[in-house]
């Protein structure tokens, strides 16, 4: 096969057979294929999409590249959970030890930032000596001891999305509903798992920018669970403001033990819970009442936080070395009115150009850059008061960018739902 009459078939918007998807995946992978050729595809199959049929291909093709994890031999309710990735999302730090500590037990392949959204795994590295890097077997171990485990995908699991995922994040290929359904799934079936309960980000600041697509991809991601005998929940939800206060890797950390001990900011509290009890009553098979009931009880009695830090504890993490960025700096309105919109979008960019995220997959991460967001929407807002405060190991001079994520009003406006609907 030609890689050239693939890219051309593909940009004329024609159908890919199975064996090509297959041979395209695994050229890449030994390199036979190189990354501007893949960065040719990807646009063509951004541009033009995929039907289900080539989206099941590539994603058997990508599970087929490397190992799988059998979960056969491990006793007791399993169950898996993915974000599609957002400004401020630090849902998995905060709803892994949450099910974990209800004796369901978690298993939890995350990433890293892909363009203005940020990674699971960044925020973990955040923490000094934590270990993302686990053998097959001591992953298994851990989550057989404590029920959890969060680890950055293995060289050996999914091979051949870990490399393509690097490549998407550069090359302007991150927004594509095929390719976010097939990554997503093959490391979710990959990894095991039985149960998997997906948060779907709509809007400025997630992947997806309209609930249209994101219902689109969420059928996706359930027809593939269904093929693999997988049960699949996809909740919808809301990112066009950042979730919670805090964006950037470290900041992130501190929010998530915030809301583990009961005092979190109401919005990433309430997605929690949400996504906690969907995961909970699909493993131990209960209503979602039921689960919910269990969720708030963990939070309250603490033995969510104490799973959190075991789990932190457990992959050799220093919570109390974490480090304060050199630089502080507070900004204020640039006018009075109702604070009407933070968008997400824009402040994860400018995030990310502050140290937050990468924009090659060569770049190094500043751990402690991130923001603070003082307000809330509907606030009422004074040039006096600050809205935000921005943290870095570098000096800045120009707030502008990150103030242009404003809109303040004269009058407040009606607040968007959180959640959407929930598919499965």
């Amino acid at each position: 096969m030609n890689i050239l009459d693939i890219i051309n078939k593909k940009r004329l918007n024609s159908s890919l057979s199975k064996s090509e998807i297959e041979y395209v995946v695994r050229a890449y992978l030994d390199d036979t294929i190189k990354d501007y050729q893949m960065s040719s595809l990807l646009m063509a199959i951004c541009i033009n999409g995929m039907n289900q049929d080539e989206i099941n291909y590539l994603t058997d093709a990508m599970i087929n590249s490397g190992e799988t994890i059998d979960l056969s031999n491990v006793g007791g309710a399993t169950v898996d959970k993915h974000s599609t990735g957002g400004v401020g999302d630090k849902t998995t730090l905060i709803v892994a030890p949450i099910v974990a500590s209800l004796g369901v037990k978690v298993y939890k392949m995350s990433g890293r930032g892909l363009g203005h959204t940020g990674g699971t795994i960044d925020k973990l590295e955040s923490i000094p000596g934590f270990k993302v890097d686990l053998t097959k077997k001591q992953f298994l171990s851990q989550v057989n001891k404590i029920n959890l485990s969060v680890v950055s995908q293995t060289a050996n699991l999914v091979p051949a999305d870990k490399k393509i995922y690097a490549l998407r994040d550069v090359t302007g290929t991150v927004e594509s509903i095929p390719l976010i359904a097939s990554s997503i799934m093959s490391k979710k079936i990959a990894l095991g798992a039985s149960n998997i309960v997906i948060d779907l980000k709509v809007g400025s600041g997630a992947l997806i920018k309209n609930l249209d697509d994101a219902t689109e991809l969420a059928t996706i991601m359930i027809n593939i669970g269904k093929k693999y005998k997988r049960k699949v929940v996809c909740l919808l939800s809301n990112m066009d403001i950042p979730l919670g206060y805090n964006v950037g890797n470290s900041l992130e950390i501190k929010e998530a033990i915030s809301v583990l001990k009961n005092e979190g900011e109401e919005n990433l509290t309430n997605l929690c819970v949400a996504l906690a009890s969907h995961m909970v009553s699909l493993a131990l098979e209960i209503s979602f009442d039921e689960a919910r009931e269990k969720v708030i009880n963990t939070l309250k009695n603490g033995d969510a936080l104490a799973k959190f830090y075991e789990f932190i504890n457990f992959q050799q993490g220093r919570i109390d070395e974490m480090n304060d960025a050199l630089y502080k700096y507070d900004v204020k309105a640039p006018i009075n009115g109702f604070l009407t919109n933070i968008d997400a979008y824009i402040v994860g960019c400018y995030a990310c150009e502050i140290g937050c995220g990468r924009r090659s997959k060569e770049d190094v991460i500043d751990y402690d850059a991130g923001i603070i967001i003082r307000k809330k929407i509907n606030d009422y807002v004074s040039t006096n008061d600050i809205v935000f405060t921005v943290f870095s190991n570098s000096e800045i001079k120009d707030f502008q960018r990150l103030l242009d994520s404003l809109t303040i009003s004269s009058k407040k406006i009606e607040l968007p739902p959180l959640i959407y609907k929930v598919m499965s």
